[in-house]
């Protein structure tokens, strides 16, 4: 009986994690910009023109290791980024590509700079400048 117990449990556990796509930043780094003027605003803003290998991750479930940012908790404005605070894209080293906007299913306990491992649903975002190019929904992570 243990040994049939122990059998499932294994089998579980490799269905959960192959049911989700390991990604890196490298993966995501696949993706050029250019200018594109948004009158609203009365300025450039950069559109992203993902690469097909990008592409192809839209809509999976994947799992990624970055920096996590809490900018403003009571707006729930999360980040997973590749770098630190002190060296994210928002001061200048990297661009948007090197950071994801995160959604999670319920309130994340991380502080800033944590390093986490984040598992959700890659969106990709080319029009609205509200939110960032990458954003990762229904999120759960883990340090």
């Amino acid at each position: 009986m243990k040994n049939k117990i122990l059998i499932v449990l294994i089998s579980l556990t490799g269905l959960v994690s192959f049911s989700q796509k390991s990604i890196t930043w490298e993966d995501l780094s696949k993706v050029e910009f250019t200018e594109k003027f948004y009158p609203s605003y009365d300025q450039n803003f950069l559109e992203p023109k993902f690469s097909e290998s990008v592409k192809a991750l839209e809509g999976e479930l994947i799992m990624i290791t970055g920096y996590f940012l809490n900018i403003d908790p009571n707006e729930k404005m999360y980040i997973l980024s590749k770098g630190p605070m002190a060296s994210c894209f928002f001061c200048g080293i990297g661009g948007p590509e090197t950071a994801m906007e995160l959604q999670f299913k319920s309130k994340p306990k991380f502080k800033t700079d944590d390093i986490i491992v984040v598992t959700g649903k890659l969106v990709l975002n080319k029009d609205d400048i509200e939110h960032f190019n990458y954003i990762l929904t229904e999120c759960e992570g883990q340090l």
